[in-house]
């Protein structure tokens, strides 16, 4: 399960910028298997196009060898245990606030994979949450936003042998 904690950086609610969470995930919390989405949502990669667009993206390592390159018009923020980790493009960083402060702007998309998103769960504002229906087998698993306030919802219908799907929008908890 996921809920958000409180978060105990100073200062950390001054002058950051949006973090929006934007995540595919399976009705049995798989997000990924052997370095790849275990579906193909062709509306989805197009949804995942538009609300990264322009944005600086924030991600692991594993999230981004996995890219098949460079998605134009975003950054590449990576944060990787490996200070001697480069790759062409990438923008690697060793923490969050280092993330959060080469960022810059007002919004960045938190792209994953798990350990990100731990990582960036007490900062979160929104997650654009694709909800895939169906339960791949998979490696890489990311528990319910329990607690988490849906306040919008798409539902789209299985078709051409692809899983039915919903875009969701969830906001965190109220602040206890």
């Amino acid at each position: 399960m996921i809920a958000r904690a409180p978060s105990t950086a100073p200062n950390s609610e001054l002058a950051r910028p949006e973090i929006l969470f934007v995540v595919a995930r399976a009705d049995n919390g798989v997000i990924g298997r052997d370095g790849d989405l275990p579906w193909r949502l062709p509306a989805d990669l197009r949804h995942f196009k538009a609300v990264t667009a322009g944005l600086p993206m924030v991600m692991g390592r594993r999230t981004f060898e996995s890219l098949p390159g460079l998605l134009p018009g975003r950054r590449h923020i990576v944060l990787t245990r490996d200070p001697r980790w480069q790759a062409k493009g990438a923008e690697p960083v060793r923490d969050v606030l280092s993330a959060l402060s080469l960022a810059g702007g007002d919004r960045i998309a938190v792209i994953g994979g798990a350990e990100i998103f731990a990582l960036f769960l007490p900062h979160a504002d929104r997650v654009l949450l694709t909800e895939v229906h169906d339960t791949p087998a998979g490696d890489t698993i990311l528990p319910p936003f329990t607690g988490w306030r849906e306040t919008m919802r798409v539902d789209h219908p299985a078709e051409g042998g692809r899983p039915a799907y919903s875009f969701v929008t969830l906001l965190p908890p109220p602040a206890a």
